[in-house]
């Protein structure tokens, strides 16, 4: 029996609509070019109404007839936090509360209804199933937008999911059709394709995607999820794709099937139909047919669509538990600085500029120690941290050789986005590390966690400019870093350079710290972030 927690309802509450018809007039007075001053009226009245005691149907009616302006609404409003770094600032913050805050009063107004129809209420004894896909559905939108933004939630919103799911299988009707107009291509859903949209959804990495990718991923999964099912039991084949776990007594979403112990709560999402699905796709894509022949995407390119069919057969149909490298508790600081400038001050222990005529380690040295008062050769030196180069302080959580997972010790700091270039210098280390940010979150206390990919090698900050004529780029120097041979794990040479700076065969001047220069020309790209991108070379003359 559902047993989720609800406010009674209470006489004194005075929305401006109290009916379908009063709901439909006020919606078509709401002005919707003040997005911010509609969304806060949206979210005022529907908490009212929620509030006010009204009859079962009658509510009903009125929440179908609020959906397609609040999906309005907040898709738009859901605008300002694409791709926003983290931790959120003031006003993004207040953008995300109040996103998460009406999701969740749609899911209060359907509960109301649920409740109507647990109590007997006779109009609404045949609506069951829809009553609880409407709750599954809000309450999986409140959930994605924590993922997708990189805000920890509390687990008491997966325990509503979940809780959700239970009562639709304990009525026996989670596979039941009903309407939902408001997608007009796929226009029937039932409880448990929306639970097994909002579970994959959420295990494909929501913050590391694009906004097409999240647009990509919607359709897809609204159509794909009836091809999952769910079972209390599971059997795996060799060479199968495992299957999925999920506890509906517990307070997280999916896990690996190994990672969890059996009991009569635990269901098994089953890949291999989705797995097969995907790789069917893929190859038709790789023998010449277009996305829009195979119901994936009007406008996408098919390369674009591979890759991402391919990022989500990982996500959701291969052993994430092999993994290069095991990973191990560790319990060091690291201090980590970001943005080239920064890196490069840190690394080779001054700030960059642009070289001189007299490049003689002797002359920058002097011109150092006279601008400073000595030669900053110390990475950690309190000059670079005067001048703007901080250094902030991470506690390791966890390492591999290929990465490590960190939560910062301040609740403030920089912000950081996903795929972004950083450098750290673990307590125990001698040199700094290059790295990328593999993923980004905000913990309910506040701190910023990281998950950091590793670049091979011990990094060399130098400065490069490009040679030649017809350049698309200035002709300045701009700071770059050299990765060495990693002959252990067969990983060529490459060059960190600046986002949108590569062009194949350009040919560059480096300079070394030393003083000394070398003509290099460029490659391909190995790897592109969100302001660098790794690029392969061969020595030029």
């Amino acid at each position: 029996m559902l047993t989720l927690p609800l406010e009674p309802t209470d006489d004194r509450a005075n929305p401006l609509f109290k009916d379908a018809a009063g709901c439909a007039k006020w919606l078509g007075q709401l002005q919707l070019t003040n997005l911010q001053l509609a969304h806060s009226m949206l979210f005022a009245q529907i908490s009212e109404f929620n509030r006010y005691p009204v009859r079962g149907m009658e509510r009903l009616n009125t929440m179908e007839q609020l959906r397609e302006t609040v999906g309005y609404v907040q898709d738009d409003y859901a605008k300002k936090l694409i791709a926003k770094p983290l931790p959120l600032n003031e006003s993004e913050l207040m953008v995300f509360v109040a996103i998460v805050q009406l999701w969740q009063a749609m899911v209060l107004g359907y509960q109301r209804c649920l409740q109507g129809y647990m109590s007997g209420d006779k109009q609404l004894a045949k609506h069951g199933a829809f009553l609880c896909q409407r709750c599954l559905l809000y309450s999986g939108l409140e959930i994605f937008e924590h993922l997708r933004t990189g805000y920890e939630f509390d687990g008491k919103l997966w325990h509503q999911l979940h809780e959700l799911y239970a009562f639709a299988e304990e009525q026996n009707f989670q596979t039941d059709e009903v309407s939902d107009p408001l997608n007009q291509k796929y226009p029937r859903s039932s409880c448990r394709s929306v639970y097994v949209k909002t579970q994959l959804a959420s295990y494909a990495r929501p913050a590391e995607l694009t906004r097409s990718q999240l647009q990509l991923l919607d359709n897809w999964l609204t159509q794909w999820s009836n091809t999952v099912t769910i079972e209390s039991i599971y059997t795996v084949s060799k060479g199968e794709a495992p299957p999925l776990s999920t506890d509906l007594a517990g307070t997280y979403g999916l896990q690996p099937v190994g990672r969890v112990a059996h009991s009569d709560t635990m269901r098994y999402l089953a890949t291999m139909p989705l797995s097969k699905l995907l790789r069917v796709k893929t190859i038709l894509l790789q023998q010449g047919q277009t996305p829009r022949q195979l119901n994936l995407c009007e406008h996408c390119n098919s390369s674009d669509c591979i890759e991402f069919l391919t990022f989500l057969h990982q996500c959701w149909c291969e052993d994430r538990s092999t993994r290069f490298g095991e990973r191990r508790p560790v319990a060091q600081h690291a201090q980590l600085c970001y943005k080239p400038e920064g890196i490069y001050a840190h690394l080779s222990g001054k700030p960059f500029r642009q070289p001189g005529r007299d490049t003689a380690p002797g002359n920058t040295a002097r011109k150092s120690a006279e601008a400073f008062g000595q030669v900053l050769q110390d990475a950690h030196n309190k000059e670079l941290l005067e001048m703007g180069y901080p250094l902030e302080t991470w506690q390791f959580q966890n390492e591999s050789i290929s990465g490590a997972r960190l939560v910062r010790e301040d609740t403030f700091g920089g912000r950081l986005s996903y795929n972004q270039l950083v450098a750290l210098h673990a307590s125990d280390a001698e040199t700094f590390m290059l790295g990328a940010t593999a993923w980004t979150n905000v913990t309910r206390s506040g701190k910023l966690q990281i998950g950091v990919r590793y670049l091979p090698g011990s990094a060399e900050a130098v400065s490069m400019r490009a040679t030649g004529v017809n350049m698309t780029v200035s002709e300045k120097y701009v700071p770059a870093f050299l990765l060495p041979v990693v002959a252990a794990i067969n990983t060529p040479a490459s060059l960190i350079i600046p986002r949108d700076w590569f062009q194949t065969d350009r040919v560059v001047e480096i300079l070394h710290q030393n003083g000394e220069k070398e003509f290099v020309k460029l490659g391909f790209s190995v790897e592109r972030g969100i302001d660098y991108e790794r690029v392969s070379f061969t020595i030029a003359y």
